[in-house]
């Protein structure tokens, strides 16, 4: 009887928590996806609010695309109503980043709606798709960002600032993309 009763005391909890449902596992998850980022403390920062109740590796790759096209969207906003350029070429520069900060936003929003309808007989197709448009994302915001050489050092400062902000998250949202292909797609 003794020992029945120091089975259950000591075991029970042991038992009970290998059992019980893990309330952590969505930031369990963006921890351990985070960690290898391009970015890690940005991403962990960024994905850590969008983190969904089930926290599967295409939640995560949908939120860290949510995040990239936000922020592609509010810096193309603002290129298009905060700076004015001064010489004929800062104009031109920041002609040139607003289109490119346009086509970014395309792809992002191509990618997005490529991960909300994943399918398993075309998942390698799409993420090849999703994979291959931020990417042009990315280097879009960059061709946008070298557009500013020999520009005026504020102008080219104040635009580089946010779009670089804007890449990082890019190149956060590659990295979940290519973990989710890798994943195989598992817990779709």
């Amino acid at each position: 009887m003794a020992t029945t009763l120091f089975f259950l005391l000591f075991f029970t909890p042991f038992l009970y928590s290998a059992t019980a449902p893990n309330h952590n596992a969505p930031q369990d998850l963006v921890r351990s996806s985070c960690i290898n980022a391009s970015y890690p403390s940005l991403c962990l920062r960024t994905l850590s609010s969008y983190s969904s109740p089930t926290g599967t590796p295409r939640d995560l790759a949908q939120a860290a695309v949510k995040v990239s096209l936000a922020r592609a969207r509010k810096a193309s906003t603002y290129l298009k109503t905060s700076v004015t350029g001064k010489s004929k070429r800062e104009r031109a520069a920041l002609s040139d980043c607003v289109e490119q900060m346009a086509e970014s936003v395309d792809e992002l929003s191509k990618t997005l709606s490529e991960l909300k309808h994943l399918r398993g007989e075309t998942f390698e197709f799409q993420m090849s798709n999703a994979r291959t448009w931020v990417s042009a994302a990315l280097t879009y915001e960059d061709t946008c960002v070298d557009g500013f050489e020999g520009v005026d050092r504020e102008v080219k400062g104040d635009v580089k600032k946010k779009i670089t902000n804007v890449a990082m998250v890019t190149s956060n949202a590659l990295y979940m993309i290519r973990r989710l292909d890798e994943s195989g797609g598992l817990n779709r």
